[in-house]
């Protein structure tokens, strides 16, 4: 008598997530502009010394392809090439006396430079 076992596949990764410290401080940074039309775009470069670089910056553009979720009134935006390396990333906000500013935990990288701009 032979045992079949069929597996389904689990997805255990999820699109990239914002803290609610980083909505937050995004949502002030676009107070601050005076735009709610704008959003946060996180893109994933070469470059770097590690080979891949991390940018966060606002846009008003719609690229095809482009995944948006939303935090609150926050809508952060990632185009099709740069999802598959975000799945699973967290940005979050950090305003210590030793550093200030937007921060990246991604499961997906392997390895990082020292300054933390650049992975692979």
């Amino acid at each position: 008598m032979t045992t079949e076992t069929t597996t389904t596949p689990v997805e255990i990764t999820t699109g990239i997530t914002l803290t609610d410290v980083a909505a937050a401080k995004v949502s002030a940074l676009l107070a601050q502009e005076g735009r709610d039309d704008l959003y946060l775009r996180v893109a994933v470069q070469p470059g770097g010394c590690s080979g891949l670089r991390y940018q966060l910056y606002f846009d008003d553009r719609n690229q095809d392809g482009d995944v948006t979720r939303e935090f609150g009134a926050v809508k952060v935006v990632v185009d099709k090439m740069s999802d598959p390396y975000l799945m699973g990333a967290s940005i979050d906000f950090v305003d210590t006396i030793e550093k200030q500013g937007f921060t990246i935990d991604n499961p997906n990288a392997s390895g990082s430079c020292a300054c933390g701009d650049s992975f692979n």
